[in-house]
């Protein structure tokens, strides 16, 4: 027999009470330490993970009982969309719209001395194109044509206006007008992509 087991076992009875209470102390400290903290930690997480899950399912049913709602409300955002789309010339159109913007200018009698299109600034799905413009007439033409531009079916914005006394060989008490018409083109998704990699390439 092992001398040192030999010596504990000459003990006194208390002694190897102690001793034995001392050993399994440390085999249950030992198995709460290894076994039982980390399963109860692993425990609380799963319940946490649990309880956040139900909060998703409760919201997810919510979404769901709602969901023909929710389609309703897209679809009419979705065609509110497409109608201030379509105030956005696209490339194909910008043109076009430009040259009616000069004709209102000659159908309200106005004597375009000025028409320069600026650079585009791009901002999203959308870029600003601004038309400097200066033109010579009376009050009454300079605010007809306003109106007109007012009643395109594209989105046209009049900003920097400056009205100061003109002159012309033909007409009397004209004014001067400088401003800036400024429309709004469309950028399509593939537009925006290339023009994204453009940047990234730089």
């Amino acid at each position: 027999m092992d001398p040192r087991v030999e010596k504990v076992l000459k003990l006194p009875l208390y002694q190897r009470w102690i001793i034995l209470g001392v050993i399994c102390a440390t085999i249950i400290a030992a198995s709460v330490y290894l076994v039982y903290l980390p399963q109860l930690e692993e425990c609380d997480k799963l319940q946490k993970k649990n309880e956040e899950l139900e909060t998703q399912l409760v919201k997810d049913r919510r979404i769901a009982n709602n969901l023909s709602k929710f389609k309703l409300e897209y679809e009419k955002m979705q065609g509110q969309l497409n109608a201030a789309l379509k105030e956005l010339p696209n490339q194909q159109e910008l043109p076009a719209l430009l040259t009616s913007i000069a004709s209102l200018a000659k159908n309200n009698r106005l004597e375009i001395l000025t028409f320069k299109p600026g650079k585009e600034v791009p901002k999203g799905f959308y870029a600003d194109v601004p038309v400097s413009l200066k033109l010579l007439g009376s009050y009454h033409d300079v605010a007809e044509f306003f109106q007109a531009v007012g009643d395109l079916s594209r989105i046209v914005n009049i900003s920097g206006l400056s009205i100061k006394e003109g002159r012309s060989k033909e007409r009397e008490d004209v004014l001067a007008v400088d401003c800036t018409a400024t429309t709004f083109r469309f950028i399509d998704s593939a537009a925006q992509a290339a023009g994204k990699k453009g940047v990234k390439r730089r």
